[in-house]
């Protein structure tokens, strides 16, 4: 049956069952009393969601939740507070005595969404990370909000007159409860990791420092009217990292499963006893006021969430879809807290508290079965994504830790302080002070990775020694000490070690943990402060050298570039040539035409035709042959030069004054063509 209907359903059918056979053999049943629930029977549960909780997605998620936790609580308790006071304005003779304050209270005790009961669904329906810690992580912070709205109203009932003051002062009681709660429970914690430093020569009471500092929190905080489970979140976060360092691998364990336990066992008495007093107590059924409250919660929901998410999207990178949006609506389920807090209202300021109860049962009822019961279905006709059921490689682990450094090291370059920044702050103030008070021995030093290989390698050797043989040897047994143990030949097939699932937990933290340290202390970046490379100076000028030649060079071709006549038709020509022969008559040394070299670099650019040496071919003393007479202007192929050389200023053979004035006259290219798609950037051999 589990399989269709969620265990929170079933626990409360056997609730009725057990009331009724109680109350149908002439007993009284027991009620579930508000103290019992409060100091025995919630905090087992909150501690073990505390504890446990995933860190990551909660931080990143934060601002979200606690958008949900806080507006979202307080819009459904004032919406529903207020059109339940015009429901009992309107609805007759039974419903006018209720005032406005009455109807707030009311508001706000039936509001709030409850994590016991969010946790029994959504942990069966496997829903995926985000939605989970989204709709989970606001039941657990709106307690906060619950807490203020609660004592707020109750006192309000017995004052006479409430002033601007009093709302003043109860609006900033809210920072008060919330933030007083977190700071009592980091305290604690703490004091937990604290004491965890030495207790290694008494393994056995180790577990019980975490369940007794983490109980002292809770009671601590609700002393003070502050929000209990919010110091108890806060000291399962605090002193998990430091207290796991310290205490033994047994009694991690030991607190792990006996946690799961207890949390499970208070769950399920939880609900029982949710059963058991629905048949016990006193009821005053009214119709208007039941099925409006039932009405109007859902509607509150609804529109809180819409509204809020809208808000919310324009700020998230990974949006929340209208499906996700759903599940978060239909998620708010309410629960024992609820019946609690309406149990704990004293007759003499609400006489109407017996429909309140009536009110608040009929909607944990709705919540838990109907919701609770359609969700699962309702997740797989969506097609909302679920949990992973594998563990993440450490590969992915990894490439996420280093993912993590990177966007830090870019918010540094970019002199953007977003939370990547303020984690890795906090992580190596964590790293340099903090584990070095709160974690014993060398283990706040050294590599875990290291330390546990070593621990494992000794006990490894330890228990070969006492067994005296050698065919069960792990792997992780380095060959040295396998030879000094016991110098015999291995045998042919390996044998591999069989780790427990707890064993691979740890190798797999420490893995994720130690394999990215590369993240140093440098200096911030500074242009002034660089390490100036002993080559780039000399580069620098060569390049500024070989830049201003080029520019004197094209400076010259403005003002000494000959313009090139433009071409005459053969019409013209002739008559140039017929009214002046002797100015078009052929000279003498007219075989001796210029030799232009062409650098066979790059033939596409015009910058690459280099006439420096424009030498007649006669100038070498050697008659020029018939061949070349034919050839007229002859291409040579610029012979390289040496690689030390700068060939701006390095003086060639061609360089005399009038060289180099016949150079400035021939050497305008004309336009300048536009790159080709295909060409390179940089000539090739340049």
């Amino acid at each position: 049956v589990s399989s269709i209907v969620p265990e929170s359903c079933l626990l409360i059918v056997v609730g009725l069952l057990v009331g009724g056979l109680i109350k149908g053999v002439g007993e009284k049943p027991p009620i579930l009393k508000s103290d019992i629930f409060f100091l025995f029977l919630l905090p087992p549960i909150i501690l073990d969601a505390g504890y446990f909780l995933p860190l990551r997605p909660f931080t990143e998620n934060l601002g979200t939740i606690l958008i949900f936790a806080v507006v979202g609580t307080l819009w459904n308790a004032f919406f529903l507070g207020g059109l339940m006071y015009a429901v009992c304005q309107l609805g007759g003779p039974g419903l006018n005595h209720i005032g406005l304050l009455a109807n707030l209270l009311f508001g706000s005790i039936i509001s709030a969404v409850d994590p016991v009961a969010v946790l029994a669904v959504f942990e069966e329906i496997h829903i995926n990370e985000l939605l989970h810690i989204l709709v989970f992580g606001e039941s657990l912070l709106n307690d906060a909000v619950t807490v203020v709205l609660y004592h707020l109203f109750e006192e309000f009932a017995s004052f006479e007159q409430v002033t601007i003051l009093d709302i003043i002062l109860g609006f900033l009681s809210f920072f008060v409860v919330s933030l007083g709660g977190v700071l009592v429970g980091v305290i604690y914690g703490v004091i937990a990791a604290f004491t965890s430093r030495f207790t290694s020569h008494i393994r056995v009471i180790e577990p019980l420092f975490v369940f007794l500092y983490s109980y002292m929190a809770y009671l601590s905080a609700e002393l003070f009217h502050l929000s209990g489970i919010m110091a108890l979140i806060a000291a399962g976060v605090v002193m998990r990292p430091y207290v796991e360092a310290n205490i033994s691998h047994k009694s991690h364990t030991t607190i792990k499963y006996f946690l799961k336990m207890w949390s499970s066992v208070s769950e399920t008495l939880i609900f029982i006893f949710l059963g058991v007093s629905t048949v016990a107590g006193h009821h005053y059924w009214n119709w208007t006021f039941v099925i409006s409250t039932l009405f109007f919660c859902l509607i509150a929901r609804v529109l809180g969430v819409l509204v809020l998410t809208w808000f919310i999207n324009k700020f998230r990178i990974v949006k929340l879809t209208p499906k996700d949006q759903f599940i978060i609506a239909y998620g708010g389920l309410r629960g024992a807290i609820a019946f609690s807090l309406g149990y704990l209202l004293d007759y003499k300021h609400f006489g109407m508290r017996d429909m309140f109860l009536t009110a608040i049962i009929t909607v944990i009822f709705f919540t838990v079965f109907v919701q609770g019961m359609t969700i699962r279905p309702l997740v797989d006709l969506l097609a909302v994504k679920k949990k992973q059921e594998t563990k993440r490689s450490i590969n992915e682990e990894i490439h996420t830790q280093f993912l993590d450094h990177l966007l830090t090291g870019i918010e540094d370059i970019c002199g953007h302080y977003g939370h990547h920044h303020w984690k890795d702050k906090l992580n190596r103030f964590n790293k340099k002070y903090v584990k070095k008070c709160l974690i014993a021995g060398e283990r706040s030093k050294e590599p875990q990775l290291i330390a546990f290989y070593h621990k494992m390698e000794m006990k490894q050797a330890i228990e070969l020694v006492e067994s005296g043989g050698i065919g069960k040897i792990p792997s992780a047994v380095s060959t040295v000490s396998i030879q000094n143990i016991n110098p015999q030949t291995l045998p042919l097939e390996r044998v591999l070690p069989a780790l427990s699932k707890d064993k691979e937990e740890e190798i797999r933290k420490i893995l994720r943990t130690n394999l990215q340290k590369t993240r140093q202390r440098l200096r911030s970046y500074n242009r002034h402060t660089l390490v100036a490379d002993p080559y780039e100076e000399a580069w620098n000028q060569m390049l500024l050298r070989r830049q201003k030649a080029r520019q004197l060079e094209q400076k010259m071709n403005n003002y000494l570039t000959v313009p090139a006549h433009r071409l005459d038709s053969p019409t013209m020509s002739r008559a140039r040539i017929g009214s002046d022969p002797l100015a078009y008559e052929p000279k003498e040394d007219s075989e001796n035409l210029p030799i232009i070299t062409i650098d066979p670099a790059s033939p596409q650019s015009p910058e690459s035709v280099d006439l420096m040496s424009e030498e007649p071919k006669g100038c070498v003393g050697l008659p020029p042959s018939p061949e070349e007479d034919e050839e007229g202007l002859v291409m040579r192929v610029k012979e390289p030069s040496s690689p030390g050389t700068d060939d701006v200023f390095t003086p060639g053979t061609s360089d005399s004054p009038n060289n180099q004035r016949m150079q400035r006259c021939l050497s305008d290219p004309g336009p300048r063509p536009e790159p080709e798609e295909g060409e390179p950037f940089i000539p090739k051999g340049q």
